[in-house]
Formats: C-alpha cells, structure tokens, sequence
C-alpha cells in the first residue's frame, strides 16, 4: 500500500552543510528464503547530499559511473525526491555525490542501497528527520520504491533480516547471524527483471511446501546451527527457473553444492554467494570470477562523518 504523507504541526528546516549517509551491499533470498531474506555485507556505497538554491547536480564516481544517470532518474534522486514528499518538504534545490563500490546489476542489491541511501540521506537534510521518518517508515516507502522487501530490510537494518508484507506495508525482524560469506561475481550482469520474468505464475505444492520446510531450516542455520546450511539453502522456487539466464552462474552453485559447500545464486544473480561457519571453504580459482570473502555489515544504513567512510 503507499505510504502516507506524514503530517508535522511545526514546519521543520533544512539541514545546513552536506550529510553523508553509507548502505551496505544485500544478498537476498539466501536460497529458499524468495523475498524475504536478506543478509548485509560489508561492501558500502555512499551519498553525499546537500540542499542548495535550486537545480539537480549529481555527481558518480565507482561502479558503472559512466552508465549511470546524472538527472531526475537517477534512483538515488528518485528515493530523495519520493522522501521529501512524504515529510512534505519542498526541496530549493539538491546536489549529490555518489560513490558507487556495489557493482550494478550482480544480485548485490546495488539498487535497493541507491533507494535507501536516497531516503536516508533526504531524511537526514531534514531536522529532526530520523524522529518524523524511523527506521520502519524508511523500510517502508524503500520496499514500496524497490517492489519487494528483501534487500532493502538487510540495507537498512544490517545483519540477517527476514522481511514481509502486511496490510500496512512492508515489516522486517532483524536477526543475529553466526556465518561468514564469500562472493564470487562474475563479469556479465543480469537484469532482475530479466531474472524474475523467467519465474512462473505457479509452482508445485510439493515445491513450496519442500522451500517452506527449508526456509525454517536456514532461520536456524544462519543464527546457531550453521551445521545445516547446505540442506537449509535448497530450493525449488526460483533458481532453477533462472538458470537459463545465468548458465555458468547455474553450473557453478551445482559443483560447488556438490562438493559440500553452501552455495546459492545471491538474490536475482548472477553472483553466487557461499554461507560458510568458521574458516572459508577452499574455493577452487575461476577464471572469470572476482571471488571475495566478505564480513557480515552489521551496522545497516547509518551516517558518516565524511564521503567514503
């Protein structure tokens, strides 16, 4: 459902000077968990933003920054703009820096970390901003922007979150994870919506129930019991259906499975991402793979005292 105008009884001001707001890099699903788990990573993206007399500047320097918007489409503009609105809040003029490290279009949640660093960084040139606009309300006019609240829940929150929908929006838990992770992105991307228009209207019975049933497994698996993680990370929903879109990303998770590791496709691909407890699994070298073990962020969107931090 949209998101309510939020109404204030006294006008609030316009942060002076610029704010700068950092988003970790998501991996969703996890497996079973389709759109609804999410887990942060300490790979951060961040924005500068600050209200001036008028126009739109944007600035990118990172990833793709030479495919990359400079104008009203830009997502992270997009996510400021649709902020403003919410808190009522007629924006002079806006100027933004990005610094892109999430590479686009990987299954890393590049776009859900341009949505909420958007919002966050909007709420934060707003006094008083984070008590009219708390976490909840940016998880929920995030996973309105993004269409689904996965990644954004893990971008906001940090850790390991499992994320739905109710009558009043999008709602996340966050929980404590006990495993470490490895990366391996390959050099082509994949759309999501190329991703998700190989997915069905319909699965089997027998499907959902066998992915519910491993859903409630990986729960137990990534906080305490991470023994489990090659039997919780099965599926029957989404990656099969995928792997006509990602061949080497869908012959690569097999091998690995195979062979004993946890290894799935990392929200709607083509990374492959590894769940692992105590020291990192030897992972064979690929050609064509930047493989990458990566901490679990457990600090969620936040503030920075400068670009970069």
């Amino acid at each position: 459902m949209p998101v309510a105008r939020i109404s204030v009884t006294e006008r609030p001001a316009w942060q002076e000077g610029p704010v700068t707001v950092s988003v970790p890099a998501t991996c969703a699903n996890l497996g079973p968990g389709f759109d609804s788990f999410g887990l942060a990573v300490d790979l951060r993206n961040s924005v500068t933003a600050e209200v001036v007399p008028h126009g739109l500047h944007v600035d990118v320097e990172g990833e793709s920054a030479d495919l990359v918007a400079r104008d009203e489409s830009h997502l992270v503009v997009r996510a400021a703009r649709a902020t403003f609105a919410l808190l009522d809040m007629a924006v002079p003029g806006l100027r933004i820096a990005c610094c892109d490290r999430i590479p686009h279009a990987r299954g890393l949640g590049s776009s859900a970390a341009a949505i909420v660093a958007g919002i966050c960084a909007a709420r934060a040139l707003v006094t008083g901003g984070d008590h009219l606009l708390d976490a909840a309300a940016v998880l929920r006019l995030a996973a309105e922007l993004e269409g689904h609240p996965d990644n954004v829940a893990a971008a906001v929150y940090g850790g390991f979150t499992v994320a739905w929908c109710d009558d009043t929006g999008a709602r996340a838990v966050r929980l404590e994870p006990q495993v470490g992770a490895i990366t391996l992105v390959p050099d082509e991307p994949v759309s999501t919506a190329t991703a998700r228009g190989l997915l069905p209207a319909s699965v089997a019975h027998a499907d959902a129930a066998w992915t519910a049933g491993r859903a409630g497994l990986l729960v137990a698996a990534v906080t305490g019991h991470p023994h489990l993680l090659l039997a919780a990370t099965d599926d029957r929903l989404h990656q099969a259906y995928r792997a006509p879109a990602m061949p080497r990303t869908a012959a690569l998770v097999a091998r690995l499975r195979a062979a004993g590791v946890a290894a799935m496709v990392s929200g709607a691909g083509p990374t492959v991402l590894v769940l692992h407890a105590g020291d990192p699994p030897d992972l064979p070298a690929l050609r064509g793979w930047v493989q990458q073990p990566m901490r679990v962020d457990l600090r969620g969107a936040r503030l920075c005292a400068r670009p970069g931090e």
